[in-house]
Order: structure tokens, then C-alpha cells, then sequence
């Protein structure tokens, strides 16, 4: 059974930053892409950044572009997101996704001005 669990959310002022992980199980990591996606109050889920099944590829939202690192360790089963130079419009629980169908449970990151 596909698992995925975010941890790393907090409350952080404006310029500062965060690393969320994304710990997988119940498949073979390096098989798949792993994607972060984030939704704010009252907003659509939206796409925020992935990272290829190879690990040798990524893309962010334009809005979190040179902001924002994901990285993985494959020994660990984890994705991280960097987040860097923070913004209030960063508000929102942060999900992690694999296949387009499996997601954890998500983590808040809340960004005070």
C-alpha cells in the first residue's frame, strides 16, 4: 500500500525559510515522480513543483522559481522541499503526490508579514 507522509510544516515570518520532507512507502521510490502541490484558503490544489523518476529532472511553479529546491535521498525514500525567502501568498497545506492519484496527508506552512 502506497504511503506518503509530509512533515517539516510551520509558522514562519515573511523572508524566512522551511524544508518539508515526503516519505514514501510501498513502492519502489526511484520508480516514480513524486510532485509537491499546495492549496490556500478558499483556492484550487496547485502544482508547486516534481522531480522525475530518474531524480535528474525538475520544474517548479513559476511563482516558487528560484525559491524553492526539491531534492530527494533515495536511501531514505524522502522528498524534500526547500523553501526559501518565504511570502505570505506561501499559506497553504503542502501535499505530496505520486502517480496523480496517491497523496499524503499534507503539512501547513504559514507565512506571517
Amino acid at each position: 500500500e502506497v504511503h506518503l507522509v509530509e512533515s517539516g510544516g510551520g509558522l514562519v515570518q515573511a523572508g524566512g525559510s522551511l524544508r518539508l520532507s515526503c516519505v514514501a512507502s510501498g513502492f519502489t521510490f526511484d520508480d516514480y515522480a513524486i510532485a509537491w502541490f499546495r492549496q490556500a484558503p478558499g483556492k484550487e490544489r496547485e502544482a508547486v513543483s516534481c522531480i522525475s523518476n530518474s531524480r535528474g529532472s525538475t520544474d517548479y511553479a513559476d511563482s516558487v522559481k528560484g525559491r524553492f529546491t526539491i531534492s530527494s535521498d533515495n536511501a531514505k525514500n524522502t522528498v524534500y522541499l526547500q523553501m526559501n525567502s518565504l511570502q505570505p501568498e506561501d499559506t497553504a497545506v503542502y501535499y505530496c503526490n505520486t502517480r496523480g492519484t496517491y497523496w499524503g496527508q499534507g503539512t501547513q506552512v504559514t507565512v506571517s508579514s
